[in-house]
């Protein structure tokens, strides 16, 4: 485990590709006025210790070198000692479906991408509360155990999109049935799932299985993203749209918010349906939610000391700057001798 104390000096990177930009305009600015004043065989003649590449290894390593003290200013910290803690809070599971339909544009910027930013801020705003992840389209898929490590679950979430399953369409059944084997404490009253979903359901089977979880202790929440008047689904490469999907017909796929189905589901396991057009209005009803809840004291493993690690990387970028200094810069005999840049000939 590893916490980066000052991320903003992380700003500081941007000096290298200016240093890159400038030193191409540099090259390109210098080998028009040598060619104006002189040709190739001349100028090696008259500047026989030229080398291209002496001064593309010194961009490398003033690069390296800001790199190390970029990062050394940011001062990363690696954790050095677990200790158990006692805690209380509700388990919750997000299951955000993944389905092609998801990348419809009727909600800004897509449904998936909306549906990241809700499960991202609903977590922000959480406590001491463990979550899991699950990602489903025609089947579902265990992203993130239950863990109270908020940071790599923002992360995971962040790495979800529509190709990483293979089995499509929407079958909210299997989300449900998997998450049912994520709560492992069966003593356990407060299992939350919250569905996050544009409500198109293939399988028929969600209420169904639903209803088995309520029996289980499972509450179930869910968050409709997109709109009931739907919209096409489109299909890009590189960031651009080529066309948009089509039926068997050769007619365009309009897909709408089925929020039936989503309040179907929700109203079989003693939960509620939340319209997620509003990130604020959802966080703030979730939190509600989850604060009306009785919590359950449960044991977690956390990092309580953190040490320093920016001497190693203070010390590799000054390392790179001598470099820079001795071997690049000053024409030392020794270095002349061993001839590294094939300045001799």
């Amino acid at each position: 485990m590893f916490q980066l104390e000052e991320k903003i000096w992380f700003w500081t990177l941007g000096v290298i590709p200016v240093i890159i930009l400038l030193f191409l305009v540099l090259q390109f600015w210098r080998y028009r006025t040598q060619k104006k004043f002189a040709d190739t065989a001349l100028l090696k003649r008259l500047s026989p210790n030229r080398s291209v590449f002496k001064s593309v290894l010194k961009i490398i390593v003033l690069s390296l070198a800001f790199l190390c003290l970029a990062i050394a200013l940011v001062n990363p910290k690696i954790g050095t000692k677990l200790e158990t803690v006692k805690r209380e809070g509700v388990d919750i599971v997000f299951a955000v479906d993944v389905s092609k339909s998801m990348l419809a544009e009727d909600i800004a910027p897509n449904r998936l991408e909306k549906s990241k930013q809700l499960v991202t801020q609903i977590i922000n705003n959480l406590a001491s509360d463990r979550v899991g992840i699950i990602a489903y389209a025609g089947k579902a898929f265990p992203q993130l155990p239950i863990t109270t490590d908020y940071a790599s679950a923002k992360m995971f979430l962040q790495s979800m999109n529509t190709d990483m399953l293979s089995s499509q369409g929407t079958a909210i059944n299997e989300a449900i049935k998997l998450a049912k084997t994520y709560f492992d404490n069966e003593e356990q009253t407060n299992r939350v799932l919250i569905i996050i979903s544009d409500g198109e359901d293939h399988s028929e089977q969600a209420a169904v299985v639903a209803e088995e979880a309520s029996k289980e202790g499972i509450r179930i929440f869910t968050i409709g993203v997109g709109d009931v008047k739907g919209g096409p689904i489109p299909e890009k490469r590189n960031g651009v749209v080529l066309s948009y999907k089509k039926d068997s017909q050769g007619e365009t796929v309009i897909t709408k918010l089925n929020e039936e189905t989503l309040k179907n589901i929700a109203s079989e396991a003693n939960g509620v349906y939340i319209n997620g057009k509003i990130t604020n209005n959802v966080v703030e009803e979730i939190r509600e939610i989850l604060n009306a809840m009785d919590k359950t004291e449960f044991e977690a493993k956390e990092f309580a000391d953190f040490k320093d690690q920016f001497q190693w990387f203070l010390g590799f970028g000054i390392f790179f700057l001598l470099i820079d200094v001795l071997l690049l810069e000053r024409k030392t005999g020794w270095l002349k001798r061993l001839n590294l840049f094939n300045e001799n000939f």
